[in-house]
């Protein structure tokens, strides 16, 4: 799926797309610093009936938020500089006992991940728009 979207209120239709489309508990997002990840998430959060607010995680590595459907928790493995401290904060728990996992900067643990089902979406901010695409 691709969408282009040109102001905050299309955050909305494409997670109205998306939703649907989640068939695994593992969401990667990528996109450059700005590019709309954490936005995309509160919109996500909201929709699943999260009363939580929404920040991002770049200095506590994970938050935990409640939704209707069960527990999400989104990462930013930004700082992390290798796959041990990826295991040293128990991320394979995390994906074992949650309805979502949300990880922002997944490249370092995105290896480890082959073989299990996930999505990810790449954002792409051109300053003017966002190009995204989802799989």
């Amino acid at each position: 799926m691709h969408f282009e979207i040109r102001n905050l209120e299309q955050w909305q239709d494409v997670v109205t797309e998306i939703l649907p489309q989640l068939k695994h508990n593992i969401l990667l997002l990528k996109g450059n610093l700005g590019a709309g990840k954490t936005t995309f998430t509160q919109v996500l959060l909201k929709n699943l009936g999260s009363k939580d607010e929404v920040n991002s995680p770049t200095y506590s590595i994970v938050n935990e938020y409640s939704s209707q459907k069960g527990k999400v928790f989104h990462f930013d493995l930004y700082r992390l500089k290798n796959i041990e401290e990826v295991y040293d904060i128990g991320i394979e728990e995390y994906l074992d006992n949650s309805f979502l996992c949300i990880i922002e900067w997944p490249e370092v643990y995105e290896e480890e991940l082959e073989g299990l089902g996930y999505h990810t979406m790449n954002i792409d901010n051109n300053g003017e728009s966002r190009n995204i695409s989802f799989e």
